[in-house]
């Protein structure tokens, strides 16, 4: 495997960051995970959008433009020969005086690497479970892919514990939130809802691709603060995230949920999307 590392394409033997680096101490970076297919990743634009606004609000120093990193990408899916993949791209602060202390960071890690994209052939049906742990409400953390993600790593080792394929996780006032990496949505009286960003998800760029679909299909959708029990409750519900597309939440803890004909129209719709040039 070829990496890219500020500026370099290494063998990934030698895509090596410093023990000293913020991302690895604090958890202090960003990454995005963008899906590529034919040979290009899927809603660039989007994730470099979400990538600097959080490089904005954390005050990184990103030493690449948007057109820099989109060469960057293509050589390195082109050097690996990896038409089909998930491109992840993580920028840390760099290295500075031991402590919080952010001042003085000015050479950052920059790296982008390549890994398997799931095979989909027909949409999936995942048990799933709801977590523990719980996500501040309210935080503007949330709208980005910050380094530091314990909360759905543990949220994770429970489902995985539960021998379950994904776990979702409520914020502190216990509305649901988001899936450990996943968005949220259900489906009632033909409606499609997800939750509110304020409670907790992030603003995931699969999760906008479905509601701009539900809307070009005359799907009502809403963003909705919501409790647990609205899933149980809903005709229908399901997942989205970046590696799997659109997912059918088949039990939440256990139970089975009720199946909606508008989860499969919305599978449809999205991989005819990751189709069209």
């Amino acid at each position: 495997m070829i990496v890219f590392l500020n500026g370099k394409f290494v063998p990934e033997d030698r895509a090596v960051v410093s023990v000293f680096d913020r991302g690895f101490l604090y958890g202090d970076g960003l990454f995005e995970g963008a899906l590529v297919t034919g040979g290009q990743p899927f809603r660039w634009r989007e994730h470099l959008e979400r990538l600097q606004r959080g490089v904005e609000f954390l005050k990184l120093t990103l030493p690449f433009s948007r057109n820099q990193l989109l060469d960057y990408a293509l050589e390195l899916i082109k050097r690996n020969r990896m038409p089909e993949c998930i491109l992840r791209l993580s920028i840390s602060r760099g290295i500075t005086e031991r402590g919080y202390s952010p001042r003085n960071a000015t050479r950052p890690a920059v790296v982008m690497t390549l890994h398997p994209a799931p095979v989909v052939t027909k949409m999936p049906r995942w048990r799933v479970i709801t977590a523990s742990f719980r996500l501040p409400s309210n935080d503007p953390l949330t709208s980005f892919k910050t380094a530091n993600k314990l909360p759905q790593v543990l949220a994770r080792a429970q489902a995985d514990a539960a021998n379950a394929h994904e776990a979702i996780l409520l914020n502190t006032d216990g509305r649901l939130a988001e899936g450990t990496t996943s968005n949220v949505f259900w489906i009632k009286n033909g409606i499609v809802f997800t939750p509110a960003l304020p409670d907790g998800a992030l603003p995931g760029v699969t999760r906008a691709a479905v509601l701009e679909l539900c809307v070009k299909m005359n799907i009502k959708c809403k963003e909705k603060k919501a409790r647990p029990g609205e899933l149980r409750q809903a005709n229908g519900a399901f997942l989205t995230m970046t590696s799997w597309g659109v997912v059918e939440i088949e039990s939440l803890d256990g139970q089975k949920l009720r199946r909606s004909p508008l989860t499969g129209k919305v599978w449809a719709a999205y991989r005819n999307l990751l189709q069209t040039p």
